[in-house]
């Protein structure tokens, strides 16, 4: 989560920067700033200025922000808007330095060569980081819990020679072990659930063998019944 939270920032801090320079371009007088945008139609100064608004919002929201999904959910957005844009362009047989994106780098006086390597980095950069950190906390982050919670979960079962009920963890699933009564060795497993119906509403009840002799709610009348071995 550290990584996400820094990787959050770092892109706020680039879009920030990103939208100031381009605030910069907008209120410039070159006479290119009055030619039409060849994605969105708009004359470049307008273009120009429409980005850098919608990249300072997501800046403020990166370095403003709590909650890391609803960041990295704009970032996303953001990155695939920046992707696609880009890929028209390709398309369309333009160069970005031509269009409100390549014109970022107008004011830093760059080699041609590295306005396109930046061009290309920075919704690439956002896109692969902002993906992977959604992946991570909506995906892969739930499923290492799940197994971790799977592992240290007590689970219990009985012994099938004496009866004994053995508790132990989950993470020692498959091990053996000599039973601490009778000693006769056996396999550490998940109980198969035992099924009686409800006294009450004949609704199915299902529970591990070492519950039996417990007392419970029916899940489906709420009447309260013991749990019993299955005739």
């Amino acid at each position: 989560m550290k990584l996400i939270k820094f990787f959050i920032h770092f892109a706020g801090a680039i879009l920030l920067a990103a939208a100031l320079i381009r605030f910069v371009i907008a209120t410039g007088s070159d006479t290119v700033l009055s030619m039409p945008e060849p994605m969105l139609g708009l004359p470049l100064r307008y273009a120009v200025l429409l980005v850098g608004g919608f990249e300072l919002l997501v800046a403020l929201i990166c370095l403003l922000g709590g909650r890391p999904g609803l960041q990295l959910g704009w970032l996303a957005w953001a990155a695939t808007n920046y992707l696609v844009y880009w890929i028209g362009l390709f398309i369309m047989h333009y160069h970005p330095q031509t269009s409100c994106i390549g014109s970022l780098t107008d004011p830093l006086r760059l080699a041609h060569g590295t306005v396109r390597i930046i061009s290309e980095f920075l919704p690439a950069y956002i896109a692969l980081g902002s993906y992977s950190a959604l992946l991570w906390l909506y995906v892969i982050d739930p499923l290492l819990n799940r197994r971790q919670k799977s592992l240290n979960e007590s689970l219990k079962m009985s012994c099938p020679s004496c009866g004994i009920h053995i508790r132990f963890a989950g993470k020692n699933l498959g091990h053996k072990i000599p039973c601490p009564q009778c000693q006769t060795s056996i396999t550490l497993r998940r109980p198969d659930l035992l099924k009686i119906a409800c006294f009450f509403c004949h609704g199915h009840i299902k529970f591990p063998p070492h519950a039996i002799g417990e007392k419970i709610a029916c899940p489906h009348c709420n009447m309260d019944i013991s749990l019993k071995e299955p005739a």
